[in-house]
């Protein structure tokens, strides 16, 4: 069983430091990565680990080049986890709900500055998409292994990741909002697509919805794009259908009809909205309430 008590770090010797140093400035960089939090469990924190590893005995010559500080709940530490063994060192978190854990922002940052890491990798679930973990650990100089906030917030929308990957210069196939593009910067500043651009790509009434699927061309699917799970999904042969199609998904759509406009629950302004597509065609019908 693992020992519970913080294990001490064996740092990596002088050697292996210089050639990461070496190696981050070679590639344009110059903030070498000596000490990883990892911010998650199981297979996610496995796989990570033996995937540094691997790079830094390839690249740098030394397998422990890289050190792993591993966060680990009760529950793993009882079950012997694999990725608690092949960290350098434990810290023991909280059980119970990933919420007091792997899911915690709050913890994962104070973790972060006093085990003195260089960044953290939040692997994948509990905290990686929440963007308030890259924002806390930019402003304490701790590297984020993932996107920044701004990003993070904008790809929480269906629309805006749209526009996002078009702005990318992505093959979409034909929708609403098909050909717009937002400048990259304001994205990252705001963490929200301008709301002019939203517009452009919306349709707010029935006949807007009508107007843009016969530019595209029927069939279309109609997909509520805030929802998830297939939730407020409709496939659309012909104009009739499209319009039962719309007030069955606005109805879909949690407050719709109370709430005509409200804040993104992850920070970007927008209206309710819905969007629709098939596999060869895609009309990104956004709705406000009706």
């Amino acid at each position: 069983m693992i020992d519970r008590k913080k294990r001490p770090i064996e740092p990596a010797s002088q050697q292996a430091r210089a050639r990461m140093r070496e190696y981050v400035e070679a590639h344009g960089g110059s903030s070498p990565i000596h000490t990883i939090l990892i911010a998650n469990n199981g297979m996610a924190a496995t796989k990570a680990m033996l995937s540094l590893r691997e790079f830094a005995f390839d690249v740098l010559g030394d397998a422990k080049a890289l050190t792993f500080v591993a966060m680990a709940s009760g529950q793993d530490l009882d079950a012997n986890a694999e990725f608690v063994r092949l960290a350098d060192r434990v810290v023991e978190v909280p059980s119970g709900s990933n919420k007091n854990n792997y899911a915690n922002v709050e913890l994962i940052i104070d973790v972060a500055e006093r085990e003195a890491v260089d960044a953290v990798w939040p692997g994948w679930g509990h905290a990686s998409e929440y963007p308030e973990l890259p924002d806390g650990l930019a402003k304490r100089n701790i590297t984020f292994i993932g996107p920044s906030g701004g990003p993070m917030r904008a790809l929480g929308d269906k629309i805006a990741a749209s526009i996002l990957a078009q702005t990318a210069r992505v093959s979409s196939i034909p929708w609403s909002g098909d050909g717009i593009t937002c400048d990259p910067k304001v994205v990252i500043e705001t963490g929200a697509i301008p709301p002019e651009l939203f517009r452009k790509a919306m349709v707010t009434t029935e006949e807007e919805c009508i107007a843009a699927a016969e530019r595209i061309g029927y069939p279309v699917m109609l997909k509520a794009s805030e929802g998830g799970g297939g939730k407020g999904i409709r496939m659309s042969k012909d104009a009739a259908e499209l319009r039962n199609n719309f007030v069955q998904v606005t109805n879909e759509v949690p407050g719709a009809r109370r709430r005509p406009f409200r804040r993104h629950r992850r920070g970007a302004c927008s209206q309710q909205q819905t969007h629709a597509r098939t596999t060869r065609r895609l009309a990104h019908v956004p709705h406000a309430a009706v």
